[in-house]
């Protein structure tokens, strides 16, 4: 999901608010906390509780945090309370209201797990803390920005230091063999396979993150010039450009689970039917995901991995602190402590979480190398070179348009 919190469009009122409402802000950020002298930042942070609002709906995922607080907790005296979030929007929201209320300090939100759109509208109405801390967080260094472009842009906007990564994404497949030996892996192959079997696939409802990310996948596999996902959502040529998608969903629905009139709310609920033997293929947007399930015993042992050819949606994603947090000293401390060998390891072993790093591993001291070499990703898992090509993530205004699109076209049935 998506691992990366769940999204969606918010209000484009509430940013109007918040300009209308914009204030001096100089002496609220004239006391954030320099990363550069961390010794200061860890002096300022003792005692301090942070607000860390993150997606909730992974018991492993919220396992993982609560693991990472304990660990602050004694080495730095610093605690962190997982505000656990459906949707990354209502806090963007929140983060808004704030700022149109005037509220430049002591704000309810200290780190918020985030990407996409919604970091893209909290950069633009300038309700991050101020750029660069990230890049300057003691573990900066070994993180591989080289052969993981995307922990430097988020969806196509610059990153700027305002958000730190601490996993990686990428849009895999997965089907029990014991019920399906061979997979479809294109999207043709997909609507042919369901013309015959059908009822066996279905995606999570947009504006859920995977489901949505299925339908970024379906529309830059099909749209007739990739090049415009890089750009903002042209409203004249929309509807023309995503024709296909549509043209292709409106031939998959009645093959799909439940005739695509009903849709599973989030990817634990697809996983679900996937176990239950209700679809035969399902997906996740973590490469470990499926192995992880399987360790859970989420899922049987029998379930395998793929990928589609020529490639599927991949990103990063991030950690960010609002303008006005109440704990940025503790926030600092978390966000580094959150891409610390120590605790990437541990995210990256499937009976933890399974999240792929951020890290250079070749940058390690080689007893921090050996917690990666020491993993096994499980009998689910593709090796890195079997992953196949990342598409890069559309620009984030696709995303918020493909699911006024869908939700006009589809969720009215």
């Amino acid at each position: 999901m998506h691992h990366r919190p769940p999204n969606r469009p918010f209000l484009r009122t509430l940013f109007a608010a918040a300009t209308l409402a914009l204030v001096a802000t100089a002496p609220a950020r004239a006391q954030t906390p320099d990363p550069a002298n961390w010794n200061a930042v860890l002096e300022a942070a003792r005692g301090q509780t942070v607000y860390f609002h993150a997606w909730g709906g992974e018991p492993r995922i919220n396992a993982f945090i609560g693991w990472a607080g304990d660990t602050l907790k004694e080495r730095h005296g610093v605690s962190v309370e997982q505000v656990k979030v459906s949707d990354t929007a209502n806090v963007v929201s929140r983060i808004v209201a704030e700022k149109a209320a005037g509220k430049e300090t002591g704000g309810a939100v200290d780190l918020v797990w985030i990407n996409g759109e919604n970091f893209a509208s909290l950069k633009q109405a300038g309700l991050l803390m101020s750029p660069g801390w990230a890049t300057k967080l003691p573990n900066w260094p070994l993180v591989d920005v080289e052969n993981k472009p995307a922990v430097l842009t988020d969806f196509t906007e610059p990153t700027e230091g305002l958000e730190s990564p601490w996993g990686m994404a990428k849009l895999v497949f997965m089907h029990d063999t014991a019920m399906l030996a061979d997979p479809p892996t294109t999207l043709d192959a997909l609507s042919a396979y369901l013309a015959e079997n059908p009822g066996r696939f279905t995606y999570p409802q947009p504006p859920n993150f995977h489901g949505s990310t299925f339908l970024k996948q379906v529309l830059a596999t099909t749209i007739a010039d990739p090049d415009k996902l890089t750009r903002p959502v042209d409203p004249a040529t929309f509807e023309a450009d995503v024709a296909p998608l549509f043209a292709y969903l409106d031939a998959l629905h009645p093959n799909m689970w439940r005739q695509g009139r009903a849709f599973p709310q989030n990817q634990p609920a697809m996983r679900q039917l996937l176990a239950d033997g209700e679809v035969d293929i399902a997906f996740t947007f973590n490469p470990s995901g499926a192995s992880a399930a399987i360790a859970s015993g989420e899922l049987p042992d029998t379930v395998r991995t793929f990928v589609l050819d020529g490639g599927t949606i991949g990103n990063a994603h991030f950690v960010a602190i609002p303008f006005n947090a109440s704990a940025k000293a503790g926030a600092l401390v978390l966000a580094n402590f959150l891409i610390s060998p120590e605790a990437q390891a541990r995210k990256q072993d499937p009976d933890i979480w399974g999240d792929p790093t951020v890290l250079a591993l070749d940058r390690l001291e080689s007893d921090d190398r050996a917690r990666f070499e020491a993993l096994d990703l499980g009998i689910a898992t593709l090796q890195p070179e079997d992953l196949g090509p990342v598409i890069d993530e559309p620009h984030a205004s696709w995303m918020m348009e493909l699911e006024r699109a869908w939700t006009k076209r589809y969720a009215a049935q």
